[in-house]
Protein backbone atom coordinates (compact mmCIF):
# COMPACT_ATOMS: atom_id res chain seq x y z
CA UNK A 1 0.00 0.00 0.00
CA UNK A 2 2.46 2.92 -1.02
CA UNK A 3 -0.22 5.48 -1.79
CA UNK A 4 -2.39 4.89 1.17
CA UNK A 5 -2.96 7.76 3.02
CA UNK A 6 0.02 9.13 5.34
CA UNK A 7 -2.07 11.30 8.16
CA UNK A 8 -4.89 10.57 10.54
CA UNK A 9 -7.32 12.85 8.29
CA UNK A 10 -6.91 11.24 5.33
CA UNK A 11 -6.69 7.63 7.24
CA UNK A 12 -10.02 8.10 8.64
CA UNK A 13 -11.86 9.24 5.35
CA UNK A 14 -10.55 6.42 3.77
CA UNK A 15 -11.15 3.88 6.31
CA UNK A 16 -14.76 5.26 6.37
CA UNK A 17 -14.88 5.10 2.50
CA UNK A 18 -13.37 1.50 2.68
CA UNK A 19 -15.81 0.17 5.25
CA UNK A 20 -18.77 1.47 3.09
CA UNK A 21 -17.35 -0.24 0.23
CA UNK A 22 -16.79 -3.67 1.52
CA UNK A 23 -20.31 -3.54 2.80
CA UNK A 24 -21.75 -2.74 -0.88
CA UNK A 25 -19.75 -5.63 -2.10
CA UNK A 26 -20.59 -7.84 0.89
CA UNK A 27 -24.48 -7.21 0.37
CA UNK A 28 -23.72 -7.39 -3.97
CA UNK A 29 -22.37 -10.78 -3.77
CA UNK A 30 -25.13 -12.32 -2.28
CA UNK A 31 -27.72 -10.67 -4.30
CA UNK A 32 -26.03 -11.77 -6.96
CA UNK A 33 -23.99 -14.77 -5.89
CA UNK A 34 -20.79 -13.91 -7.07
CA UNK A 35 -17.55 -15.71 -5.17
CA UNK A 36 -14.92 -13.25 -6.54
CA UNK A 37 -16.88 -10.66 -5.37
CA UNK A 38 -17.02 -12.14 -1.92
CA UNK A 39 -13.72 -12.73 -1.95
CA UNK A 40 -12.87 -9.06 -3.22
CA UNK A 41 -14.06 -8.70 0.19
CA UNK A 42 -11.87 -10.78 2.05
CA UNK A 43 -8.98 -9.08 -0.02
CA UNK A 44 -9.63 -5.46 1.56
CA UNK A 45 -9.57 -6.73 4.51
CA UNK A 46 -6.08 -6.74 4.56
CA UNK A 47 -6.01 -3.07 3.44
CA UNK A 48 -7.88 -1.98 6.42
CA UNK A 49 -6.12 -4.05 9.09
CA UNK A 50 -3.18 -1.80 7.72
CA UNK A 51 -5.29 1.72 8.50
CA UNK A 52 -6.26 0.97 11.57
CA UNK A 53 -2.73 -0.28 12.65
CA UNK A 54 -1.56 2.70 11.13
CA UNK A 55 -4.53 4.94 12.76
CA UNK A 56 -4.06 3.34 16.35
CA UNK A 57 -0.30 4.32 16.00
CA UNK A 58 -1.03 7.62 15.14
CA UNK A 59 -3.38 8.15 17.90
CA UNK A 60 -1.01 7.02 20.50
CA UNK A 61 1.70 9.24 19.47
CA UNK A 62 -0.27 11.92 19.29
CA UNK A 63 -1.49 12.31 23.23
CA UNK A 64 1.45 13.72 24.73
CA UNK A 65 -0.69 15.49 28.01
CA UNK A 66 -3.63 13.85 29.70
CA UNK A 67 -6.10 15.82 28.86
CA UNK A 68 -5.61 15.37 24.64
CA UNK A 69 -6.04 11.87 25.95
CA UNK A 70 -10.48 12.30 26.22
CA UNK A 71 -10.66 13.66 22.49
CA UNK A 72 -8.43 11.00 21.04
CA UNK A 73 -10.51 8.37 22.77
CA UNK A 74 -13.44 9.04 20.60
CA UNK A 75 -11.08 8.90 17.25
CA UNK A 76 -10.21 5.18 18.82
CA UNK A 77 -13.68 4.58 19.51
CA UNK A 78 -14.75 5.27 15.75
CA UNK A 79 -11.91 3.49 14.37
CA UNK A 80 -12.25 0.19 16.43
CA UNK A 81 -16.08 0.91 15.15
CA UNK A 82 -15.38 1.07 11.41
CA UNK A 83 -12.82 -2.57 11.79
CA UNK A 84 -15.80 -4.15 12.92
CA UNK A 85 -18.36 -2.74 10.58
CA UNK A 86 -15.62 -3.91 8.17
CA UNK A 87 -15.15 -7.84 9.74
CA UNK A 88 -18.85 -7.55 9.42
CA UNK A 89 -18.88 -7.16 6.04
CA UNK A 90 -16.46 -10.01 5.65
CA UNK A 91 -18.77 -11.97 7.45
CA UNK A 92 -21.83 -11.35 4.70
CA UNK A 93 -19.43 -12.07 2.34
CA UNK A 94 -18.72 -15.74 3.80
CA UNK A 95 -22.51 -16.88 3.09
CA UNK A 96 -21.19 -16.81 -0.29
CA UNK A 97 -17.61 -17.99 -0.44
CA UNK A 98 -18.69 -20.67 2.51
CA UNK A 99 -22.02 -21.65 0.82
CA UNK A 100 -23.98 -21.36 3.79
CA UNK A 101 -27.14 -20.98 1.52
CA UNK A 102 -29.76 -17.96 1.35
CA UNK A 103 -33.30 -18.51 0.16
CA UNK A 104 -33.93 -17.11 -2.80
CA UNK A 105 -37.37 -15.50 -1.48
CA UNK A 106 -34.84 -12.72 0.55
CA UNK A 107 -33.14 -12.75 -3.04
CA UNK A 108 -36.23 -11.65 -4.79
CA UNK A 109 -37.33 -9.30 -1.36
CA UNK A 110 -33.52 -7.34 -1.82
CA UNK A 111 -34.78 -6.19 -5.16
CA UNK A 112 -37.49 -4.07 -4.17
CA UNK A 113 -35.53 -2.12 -1.26
CA UNK A 114 -35.33 1.47 -1.65
CA UNK A 115 -31.66 0.96 -2.66
CA UNK A 116 -30.22 -2.28 -4.16
CA UNK A 117 -27.11 -3.10 -5.88
CA UNK A 118 -26.98 -3.65 -9.41
CA UNK A 119 -24.36 -5.12 -12.10
CA UNK A 120 -24.64 -3.80 -15.84
CA UNK A 121 -22.21 -4.59 -18.58
CA UNK A 122 -20.75 -2.03 -20.64
CA UNK A 123 -21.24 -2.77 -24.44
CA UNK A 124 -19.73 -1.93 -27.52
CA UNK A 125 -20.50 1.22 -28.93
CA UNK A 126 -23.11 2.04 -25.99
CA UNK A 127 -22.68 6.10 -24.18
CA UNK A 128 -21.21 4.68 -21.29
CA UNK A 129 -17.88 3.48 -23.19
CA UNK A 130 -14.89 4.47 -23.78
CA UNK A 131 -15.93 7.76 -21.27
CA UNK A 132 -14.88 8.99 -17.98
CA UNK A 133 -16.99 8.40 -15.10
CA UNK A 134 -17.28 12.46 -14.79
CA UNK A 135 -18.90 12.66 -18.31
CA UNK A 136 -22.16 11.09 -16.97
CA UNK A 137 -22.35 12.00 -13.12
CA UNK A 138 -24.53 9.11 -12.54
CA UNK A 139 -25.52 10.01 -8.94
CA UNK A 140 -27.59 12.63 -10.39
CA UNK A 141 -28.54 11.26 -13.14
CA UNK A 142 -30.04 7.89 -12.43
CA UNK A 143 -29.74 7.80 -8.64
CA UNK A 144 -27.04 4.77 -8.38
CA UNK A 145 -23.33 5.31 -7.63
CA UNK A 146 -20.51 2.99 -9.00
CA UNK A 147 -18.33 1.35 -6.18
CA UNK A 148 -16.58 -0.93 -7.92
CA UNK A 149 -15.71 -2.28 -11.53
CA UNK A 150 -14.53 -5.19 -12.71
CA UNK A 151 -12.31 -5.68 -15.64
CA UNK A 152 -11.76 -9.30 -16.93
CA UNK A 153 -10.40 -11.19 -13.84
CA UNK A 154 -9.08 -7.71 -12.49
CA UNK A 155 -11.19 -5.32 -9.72
CA UNK A 156 -11.14 -1.59 -9.34
CA UNK A 157 -12.68 -0.78 -6.42
CA UNK A 158 -11.36 3.33 -6.44
CA UNK A 159 -13.45 4.65 -9.00
CA UNK A 160 -13.17 8.21 -9.65
CA UNK A 161 -14.65 10.62 -12.18
CA UNK A 162 -11.40 10.27 -14.23
CA UNK A 163 -12.19 6.27 -14.71
CA UNK A 164 -12.29 5.36 -19.00
CA UNK A 165 -14.84 2.66 -19.10
CA UNK A 166 -14.63 -0.22 -22.09
CA UNK A 167 -16.83 -2.25 -23.48
CA UNK A 168 -16.90 -5.48 -21.19
CA UNK A 169 -16.87 -3.62 -17.95
CA UNK A 170 -19.21 -4.81 -15.47
CA UNK A 171 -20.21 -2.21 -13.59
CA UNK A 172 -21.26 -2.49 -9.50
CA UNK A 173 -23.70 -0.06 -8.54
CA UNK A 174 -25.66 1.22 -5.59
CA UNK A 175 -28.70 3.25 -5.23
CA UNK A 176 -32.57 3.50 -6.35
CA UNK A 177 -34.19 0.92 -8.40
CA UNK A 178 -35.69 3.78 -10.18
CA UNK A 179 -32.93 4.15 -11.81
CA UNK A 180 -32.34 0.84 -13.32
CA UNK A 181 -33.55 1.91 -16.89
CA UNK A 182 -31.89 4.92 -17.87
CA UNK A 183 -28.54 2.45 -16.42
CA UNK A 184 -29.12 0.01 -18.77
CA UNK A 185 -29.61 2.25 -21.69
CA UNK A 186 -26.54 4.09 -21.50
CA UNK A 187 -24.60 1.07 -20.98
CA UNK A 188 -27.25 -0.55 -24.33
CA UNK A 189 -27.80 -3.38 -21.78
CA UNK A 190 -30.82 -5.67 -22.35
CA UNK A 191 -34.00 -5.06 -20.52
CA UNK A 192 -33.74 -5.75 -16.96
CA UNK A 193 -35.86 -8.56 -15.01
CA UNK A 194 -35.90 -8.28 -11.27
CA UNK A 195 -35.35 -11.83 -9.46
CA UNK A 196 -38.97 -12.93 -8.39
CA UNK A 197 -40.39 -14.72 -5.25
CA UNK A 198 -40.93 -18.75 -6.62
CA UNK A 199 -44.70 -19.71 -7.07
CA UNK A 200 -44.12 -22.00 -4.17
CA UNK A 201 -44.24 -19.34 -1.39
CA UNK A 202 -43.68 -20.74 2.00
CA UNK A 203 -46.89 -19.42 4.00
CA UNK A 204 -44.62 -20.27 7.18
CA UNK A 205 -42.54 -18.48 9.94
CA UNK A 206 -39.89 -18.23 7.20
CA UNK A 207 -41.59 -16.09 5.43
CA UNK A 208 -41.29 -13.41 8.94
CA UNK A 209 -38.14 -14.06 8.83
CA UNK A 210 -37.32 -13.38 5.43
CA UNK A 211 -39.22 -10.04 5.75
CA UNK A 212 -37.80 -9.08 8.93
CA UNK A 213 -34.03 -9.68 7.56
CA UNK A 214 -34.76 -7.50 4.54
CA UNK A 215 -36.04 -4.76 7.29
CA UNK A 216 -32.85 -5.51 9.32
CA UNK A 217 -30.85 -4.77 6.75
CA UNK A 218 -32.19 -1.52 5.80
CA UNK A 219 -32.27 -0.47 9.49
CA UNK A 220 -28.72 -1.47 9.90
CA UNK A 221 -27.86 0.83 6.62
CA UNK A 222 -29.58 3.60 8.23
CA UNK A 223 -28.28 3.45 12.10
CA UNK A 224 -25.03 3.45 10.46
CA UNK A 225 -25.78 6.70 8.05
CA UNK A 226 -27.02 8.16 10.72
CA UNK A 227 -24.05 7.50 13.10
CA UNK A 228 -21.84 9.37 10.51
CA UNK A 229 -24.23 12.42 10.69
CA UNK A 230 -24.55 12.32 14.36
CA UNK A 231 -20.44 12.88 14.31
CA UNK A 232 -20.57 15.37 11.40
CA UNK A 233 -23.04 17.41 12.34
CA UNK A 234 -22.66 17.54 16.93
CA UNK A 235 -26.22 16.30 16.55
CA UNK A 236 -27.78 14.26 19.94
CA UNK A 237 -30.53 13.92 18.72
CA UNK A 238 -29.62 11.69 15.91
CA UNK A 239 -27.57 9.80 18.27
CA UNK A 240 -30.00 8.92 20.47
CA UNK A 241 -31.89 7.55 17.56
CA UNK A 242 -29.04 5.78 16.55
CA UNK A 243 -29.29 3.65 20.19
CA UNK A 244 -33.36 3.32 19.05
CA UNK A 245 -32.60 1.33 16.28
CA UNK A 246 -29.47 -0.34 17.66
CA UNK A 247 -32.35 -1.71 19.94
CA UNK A 248 -35.27 -2.48 17.45
CA UNK A 249 -32.22 -4.65 15.42
CA UNK A 250 -31.21 -6.67 18.89
CA UNK A 251 -35.07 -7.04 19.06
CA UNK A 252 -36.05 -8.32 15.57
CA UNK A 253 -33.10 -10.68 15.64
CA UNK A 254 -34.35 -12.43 19.02
CA UNK A 255 -37.50 -12.46 17.00
CA UNK A 256 -35.77 -13.89 13.50
CA UNK A 257 -33.75 -16.75 14.96
CA UNK A 258 -37.04 -17.41 16.71
CA UNK A 259 -38.92 -18.00 13.35
CA UNK A 260 -35.73 -19.98 12.01
CA UNK A 261 -35.80 -22.33 14.65
CA UNK A 262 -39.52 -23.34 14.36
CA UNK A 263 -39.25 -23.47 10.25
CA UNK A 264 -36.51 -25.89 10.61
CA UNK A 265 -39.31 -28.27 12.16
CA UNK A 266 -40.96 -27.99 8.54
CA UNK A 267 -39.64 -30.61 5.67
CA UNK A 268 -37.42 -27.78 4.74
CA UNK A 269 -33.93 -27.79 3.19
CA UNK A 270 -32.55 -26.74 6.18
CA UNK A 271 -29.33 -24.99 4.40
CA UNK A 272 -30.65 -21.34 3.27
CA UNK A 273 -31.54 -20.84 7.38
CA UNK A 274 -27.60 -20.92 7.94
CA UNK A 275 -27.26 -17.91 5.62
CA UNK A 276 -30.07 -16.26 7.02
CA UNK A 277 -28.81 -16.89 10.61
CA UNK A 278 -25.72 -15.46 9.64
CA UNK A 279 -26.83 -12.33 7.80
CA UNK A 280 -28.97 -11.69 10.57
CA UNK A 281 -26.23 -11.51 12.92
CA UNK A 282 -23.82 -9.30 11.08
CA UNK A 283 -26.98 -6.47 10.69
CA UNK A 284 -27.50 -6.73 14.44
CA UNK A 285 -23.43 -6.36 14.73
CA UNK A 286 -23.64 -3.17 12.27
CA UNK A 287 -26.31 -1.82 14.30
CA UNK A 288 -24.13 -2.35 17.33
CA UNK A 289 -20.94 -0.03 15.76
CA UNK A 290 -23.06 2.44 14.85
CA UNK A 291 -24.08 2.56 18.24
CA UNK A 292 -20.30 2.36 19.26
CA UNK A 293 -19.70 5.32 17.29
CA UNK A 294 -22.40 8.20 18.51
CA UNK A 295 -21.82 7.29 22.38
CA UNK A 296 -19.57 9.80 22.75
CA UNK A 297 -22.03 12.26 21.43
CA UNK A 298 -25.22 11.18 23.07
CA UNK A 299 -22.98 11.19 26.20
CA UNK A 300 -22.14 15.23 25.65
CA UNK A 301 -18.30 13.63 25.62
CA UNK A 302 -15.38 15.94 23.69
CA UNK A 303 -15.38 14.44 20.22
CA UNK A 304 -12.24 14.98 18.65
CA UNK A 305 -12.62 18.06 15.93
CA UNK A 306 -10.50 15.83 13.03
CA UNK A 307 -13.49 13.24 12.93
CA UNK A 308 -15.87 16.13 11.79
CA UNK A 309 -13.05 17.05 9.36
CA UNK A 310 -12.29 13.39 8.02
CA UNK A 311 -15.91 11.82 7.69
CA UNK A 312 -16.92 15.11 5.49
CA UNK A 313 -14.06 14.38 2.97
CA UNK A 314 -15.65 10.90 2.68
CA UNK A 315 -17.12 10.11 -1.14
CA UNK A 316 -20.46 11.25 0.27
CA UNK A 317 -21.54 14.25 2.22
CA UNK A 318 -24.48 15.11 4.44
CA UNK A 319 -25.93 17.45 4.83
CA UNK A 320 -28.73 19.56 6.65
CA UNK A 321 -31.42 21.34 5.40
CA UNK A 322 -34.45 22.77 6.73
CA UNK A 323 -37.33 23.20 4.12
CA UNK A 324 -38.48 26.64 3.68
CA UNK A 325 -42.07 27.67 3.28
CA UNK A 326 -43.00 27.61 -0.45
CA UNK A 327 -40.68 26.10 -1.70
CA UNK A 328 -40.29 23.13 -4.26
CA UNK A 329 -40.55 20.55 -1.65
CA UNK A 330 -43.10 22.20 0.63
CA UNK A 331 -45.96 19.77 -0.13
CA UNK A 332 -44.60 17.69 -1.72
CA UNK A 333 -43.92 13.83 -0.84
CA UNK A 334 -40.18 12.18 -1.50
CA UNK A 335 -41.96 9.90 -4.02
CA UNK A 336 -42.78 13.17 -6.15
CA UNK A 337 -39.45 14.81 -5.45
CA UNK A 338 -37.55 11.83 -6.54
CA UNK A 339 -34.21 12.94 -4.44
CA UNK A 340 -32.59 9.28 -5.33
CA UNK A 341 -32.81 10.10 -8.50
CA UNK A 342 -31.69 14.35 -8.97
CA UNK A 343 -29.53 14.94 -7.42
CA UNK A 344 -28.42 11.99 -6.07
CA UNK A 345 -29.36 12.02 -2.47
CA UNK A 346 -30.56 9.32 0.34
CA UNK A 347 -32.73 11.03 3.04
CA UNK A 348 -31.38 9.45 6.37
CA UNK A 349 -33.81 10.78 8.76
CA UNK A 350 -36.53 13.76 8.83
CA UNK A 351 -37.17 15.87 11.91
CA UNK A 352 -40.75 16.76 12.42
CA UNK A 353 -41.69 18.67 15.36
CA UNK A 354 -38.32 17.69 17.30
CA UNK A 355 -38.75 13.75 16.17
CA UNK A 356 -37.11 11.92 14.06
CA UNK A 357 -38.47 9.57 11.23
CA UNK A 358 -35.68 7.62 9.53
CA UNK A 359 -35.60 6.31 6.28
CA UNK A 360 -38.72 7.93 5.79
CA UNK A 361 -41.14 5.85 2.83
CA UNK A 362 -41.88 7.48 -0.67
CA UNK A 363 -45.17 8.69 0.85
CA UNK A 364 -43.53 10.81 3.19
CA UNK A 365 -44.95 15.03 2.92
CA UNK A 366 -42.24 17.67 3.48
CA UNK A 367 -43.76 20.75 5.32
CA UNK A 368 -42.19 23.85 5.80
CA UNK A 369 -39.43 23.92 8.78
CA UNK A 370 -39.39 20.15 8.69
CA UNK A 371 -35.27 19.75 8.51
CA UNK A 372 -33.92 16.80 6.05
CA UNK A 373 -30.88 15.12 6.80
CA UNK A 374 -29.34 13.27 3.47
CA UNK A 375 -26.22 11.82 2.06
CA UNK A 376 -25.31 11.97 -1.45
CA UNK A 377 -22.47 13.53 -4.01
CA UNK A 378 -20.58 16.85 -3.30
CA UNK A 379 -21.99 18.19 -6.88
CA UNK A 380 -25.22 17.97 -6.19
CA UNK A 381 -25.88 19.76 -3.05
CA UNK A 382 -26.64 23.37 -4.74
CA UNK A 383 -29.50 21.61 -5.92
CA UNK A 384 -30.96 19.99 -2.92
CA UNK A 385 -30.67 23.44 -1.49
CA UNK A 386 -32.50 24.89 -4.08
CA UNK A 387 -35.34 22.47 -3.87
CA UNK A 388 -35.93 23.04 -0.32
CA UNK A 389 -36.30 27.28 -1.22
CA UNK A 390 -32.28 28.02 -0.38
CA UNK A 391 -29.02 29.87 -2.29
CA UNK A 392 -25.91 27.48 -1.02
CA UNK A 393 -23.18 29.97 -0.61
CA UNK A 394 -19.48 27.95 -0.01
CA UNK A 395 -16.60 30.40 2.05
CA UNK A 396 -13.69 29.24 0.02
CA UNK A 397 -11.22 29.79 3.13
CA UNK A 398 -13.05 27.90 5.47
CA UNK A 399 -15.18 25.29 3.56
CA UNK A 400 -18.45 26.34 5.28
CA UNK A 401 -21.79 26.30 3.57
CA UNK A 402 -24.25 29.23 4.35
CA UNK A 403 -27.86 28.58 3.54
CA UNK A 404 -29.51 32.26 1.86
CA UNK A 405 -33.16 32.28 0.92
CA UNK A 406 -34.04 32.14 -2.71
CA UNK A 407 -34.91 35.39 -4.56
Amino acid sequence: MDDRPNNLRSMLAEAKNLSELMVDLAYASVYFGDAEMAAEVSELEEQMNELVHDMREICVLAVRRPREAEGMSSVLQVVSAIERIANDAVKISRIVTHKLGIPSELIADMSEAEEISHRVLVSDGSHLANRPVADFELPVATGMRIFAVRRGRQWDTAVDGDFIMLPGDALFLRGSPAGIARLRELAAAPIWQPPVTPEDLWVSDLDRAVDVLVEMKNLSEAAVGLAYSSLVLGNRGLAAEVRQLEKLLDEMNDRLELWVLRAAKEDLDPSPLRGLLHLANAAADLGDQARQMTWVVEQGESVHPILELALGESHEVVVQYPVASGSSADGRSLADLQLNLEPGYTVLALRQANRYLYRPGGAQVLQANDEVIASGPDEGREHLAALFGWELLRDDETGDDELVPMG
